[in-house]
């Protein structure tokens, strides 16, 4: 029997990642802070877990919605980096390490983009603590040399899929009559459906000669007017107040959040996936929202 170990998987993709790979058959351990699970600091269970497991996916990481305070950032990034090197040295442990290692980063590792998209190859890293963030995490993954362990990094985009917090805060503003654009409306929104994050775990699974950096993006970025547009036809609302980016900033101190989570413009196309036969079952917002909304 195959295994998976998902470190750090009680969040949404975690989650959604065991349903697909218990249905496949496959062993999934969950390493996590809940008391059902393997615990961070047990170190010799951790290396057990990890030992003749075909893959590794760690998806640990504190939530970035938060206000940017000294504490939070502190928190933010520890738990990416913290938690990459202890899972790198138990792995460096292990008599039968992992086949592969997947982890996660974040496309907001690259800069606002309104002029051109970012590929994995021709990409302009930004500036900024949430770009320094994803840097510490990507080297903190890279700098481990593992020659029985393959290595992929998945450059994240927004996911959307039921219960998705993005998804739930953009259906609520809809229908409350907010669902307007926000700020000026023309920052590219990069998305993926959680479907096609799953699909690409197991697309860079059974690829075995993939490795490295790789954008987790719908191929079809929409500007925000267009994503509040797209919604409020998902949702059949008329008409959407807009809100402009000096509302948000008051908001976003109100309800303890960053606008760079609305306002970076994230122009991020997955060129490396698709130059290797990826297809997205999702590659379009309006049939995304379809299925996620009219369940």
């Amino acid at each position: 029997m195959k295994k998976i170990v998902l470190a750090g998987g009680t969040g949404l993709i975690g989650q959604f990642l065991e349903k697909k790979y218990r249905q496949l058959g496959y062993t999934v351990i969950i390493i996590s802070r809940q008391a059902q699970h393997i615990k961070w600091d047990e170190t010799d269970k951790v290396v057990e877990a990890l030992n003749g497991a075909d893959m590794l996916v760690n998806l640990a990481g504190r939530s970035v919605n938060c206000r940017y305070n000294d504490k939070n950032r502190k928190l933010i990034m520890n738990s990416r980096t913290e938690t990459t090197k202890r899972l790198g040295e138990a792995i460096l442990k292990c008599d039968v390490p992992p086949k592969l290692w997947i982890n996660s980063s974040t496309a907001t590792i690259y800069r606002h983009a309104e002029d051109r998209p970012m590929t994995e190859e021709t990409g302009e890293i930004g500036s900024g603590f949430s770009v320094e963030v994803a840097k510490a995490w990507e080297a903190s993954f890279f700098d481990f040399e593992l020659p029985n362990t393959r290595q992929a990094a998945l450059r994240i985009s927004i996911v959307l899929g039921e219960g998705s917090g993005v998804t739930d805060i953009f259906k609520r503003l809809a229908l409350l009559g907010a669902g307007g654009k926000q700020g000026k409306g023309n920052q590219m929104f990069s998305w993926i459906h959680i479907e096609d994050v799953y699909r690409i775990v197991r697309f860079i699974e059974e690829q075995e000669h993939l490795s490295g950096v790789f954008n987790c993006a719908s191929p079809n970025p929409i500007t925000n007017k267009q994503l509040m547009e797209t919604l409020r036809k998902t949702l059949n609302v008329p008409f959407g107040i807009p809100a402009p980016a000096w509302l948000l900033e008051i908001g976003a101190v109100f309800i303890r959040t960053e606008t760079e989570l609305i306002l970076k413009s994230r122009w991020v196309i997955p060129d490396k996936l698709m130059k290797n036969g990826f297809n997205f079952e999702y590659d379009k917002l309006d049939g995304a929202l379809q299925q996620i909304l009219k369940k």
